[in-house]
């Protein structure tokens, strides 16, 4: 039997620049399941995205996902694209994509909160970040958040106009932007790390927690979470989530061990 893709609508071109289009999977003209393309709105036209790869329950298990997803990545050479990525669950498909090659990039996280803001360490508190220290807070973040994408197989110039993009659309207005909240963690009156939350949403999302290299191993990156929980909580979220970036196992270890779950794996894979 031959597993095929077919097209199952003309090529779409969409307002943000980007282009998608929908396939029928079939076993000898025979759909068996759907594959939905995409190029990338952030990286653009040389990154494909599988949106959507599904196989109907029937025909699970015979290997028409592999090979559809390799048509797939067959369509994005065509397109001219030189990597792909994918963001799925835990489970099958996240196995299915480690073995055809697609490597950990991030996973994001998400915890249920209570009604009630945990307390913070005697001698712990936060408060809001000042205009003094956003400017040096935000170039030392973008250079961090570019770095991570590099060392995760962006090109460097992709990453850095990727970092420089994301934190001028979600932060505006600075530290006044509606909905972000940037505090500075102090311990005994000293300054020891920083956390970036977004209560704009339905949910709350941690967009970055650092703690201060002379100050890290001493239980503040802890202090910090139960800090973004607090003003979570305070601003009537019952969801708060996050994105940690593959081999940061620290972070991992803490999140996992604060009562967060992994929602959904995010996977790339250099097209040659």
């Amino acid at each position: 039997m031959t597993t095929t893709l077919r097209p199952a609508e003309p090529l779409q071109h969409h307002t943000d620049g980007t282009r998608s289009r929908r396939y029928q999977v079939c076993v000898n003209s025979r759909p068996v399941g759907a594959v939905q393309l995409a190029t990338h709105p952030v990286f653009g036209p040389a990154v494909a995205r599988i949106l959507d790869l599904r196989i109907d329950e029937p025909d699970r298990g015979r290997g028409r996902g592999t090979v559809a997803a390799l048509a797939a990545e067959e369509v994005a050479r065509d397109w001219g694209c030189r990597r792909v990525e994918v963001t799925v669950p835990a489970g099958a498909a996240l196995r299915l994509a480690t073995a055809l090659g697609y490597v950990p990039r991030n996973r994001g996280m998400e915890k249920r909160l209570g009604t009630t803001a945990p307390a913070l360490p005697e001698g712990t508190r936060g408060r809001p970040m000042t205009e003094a220290e956003y400017g040096p807070w935000r170039e030392e973040g973008e250079a961090a958040y570019a770095r991570s994408w590099i060392d995760r197989g962006v090109p460097e110039d992709e990453a850095r106009a990727k970092a420089e993009r994301d934190h001028a659309r979600l932060l505006p207005q600075g530290i006044a932007t509606p909905g972000m909240l940037l505090s500075v963690l102090e311990h005994e009156g000293a300054a020891v790390g920083t956390l970036w939350l977004s209560v704009a949403e339905d949910r709350a999302f941690v967009f970055d927690v650092e703690t201060g290299e002379h100050f890290r191993g001493r239980g503040h990156g802890r202090s910090l979470m139960l800090l973004a929980e607090a003003q979570a909580v305070a601003a009537g979220k019952d969801v708060i989530g996050l994105n940690v970036f593959a081999g940061n196992t620290p972070a991992e270890r803490l999140y996992e061990s604060l009562g967060y779950r992994t929602v959904q794996h995010a996977l790339y894979k250099t097209l040659l």
